[in-house]
């Protein structure tokens, strides 16, 4: 499921990507923008960061443990 950030400007998604299952980062974090050039957080309009699937879960940590500090 895409979760759209910053007044719907960004989508991000996270999922497992099958063309990489040989490499041991195939998870891929997306991040999507369609604002205008000068209003964009990234360089281009998709941004793909791979992470290996122990990085994910400690990335979603973090993320759980900042919602319940």
């Amino acid at each position: 499921m895409a979760v759209k950030i910053l007044e719907d400007s960004i989508t991000f998604e996270a999922f497992i990507d099958h063309e990489d299952a040989g490499f041991e980062d195939d998870v891929c974090l997306r991040f999507t923008e369609t604002c205008p050039e000068d209003e964009k957080v990234f360089y281009g309009g998709e941004n793909n960061l791979y992470v290996t699937r122990d990085q994910a879960r400690k990335i979603a940590m973090e993320i759980l443990k900042a919602l319940d500090a």
